[in-house]
């Protein structure tokens, strides 16, 4: 799995890399604790939304979704990391949680960040908390409304889009 993902990584078109995203979410059983140092590596060398965010989605929150205790601890230094498409990856890796949503992990990320001045990571905040108030508007008003100015006006416009 490794192997054939970072062999289609290290090709020089961006559609390659594309394929090696592509084959990496696909093959679900390799999802995996043991893939979290590639899926960091994907996202650090990637460094644009078009091959993080898929990253964040579908393979780190893959393995956060069915591995949470191992996980948490580092979404949360990710949180923290100079790299800021790891930042982006701990605020974003829930989307596709639903009702499974660490909400708790989720509002974390959203308030630790929230000053940023980041364009990339205000976005991110944004829309992890959009994607959430399709399954809790409540709690996502409520976390907008305590967080207040210190939410950028583009996450709290992101955030309350639908609402």
């Amino acid at each position: 799995y490794e192997a054939l993902v970072l062999a289609l990584w290290r090709q020089p078109h961006r559609e390659e890399k594309y394929l090696a995203l592509g084959l990496a979410v696909r093959h679900k059983r390799f999802i995996t604790l043991e893939a979290v140092p590639l899926y960091r590596r994907l996202i650090v060398e990637g460094a644009w939304w078009d091959l993080v965010d898929g990253v964040a989605s579908d393979l780190v929150g893959g393995v956060l979704l069915e591995h949470r205790t191992e996980m948490t601890p580092i979404v949360r230094n990710w949180l923290d990391d100079e790299d800021m498409w790891l930042r982006r990856t701990a605020i974003i890796s829930q989307l596709q949680h639903k009702a499974a949503t660490d909400t708790a992990l989720l509002f974390e990320c959203c308030a630790r960040r929230a000053a940023e001045k980041e364009f990339f990571i205000r976005k991110a905040i944004g829309w992890a908390l959009r994607q959430y108030a399709r399954t809790d508007p409540e709690a996502v008003r409520g976390f907008v409304a305590q967080q207040g100015e210190r939410l950028s006006g583009l996450s709290r416009r992101e955030a309350m889009k639908h609402l």
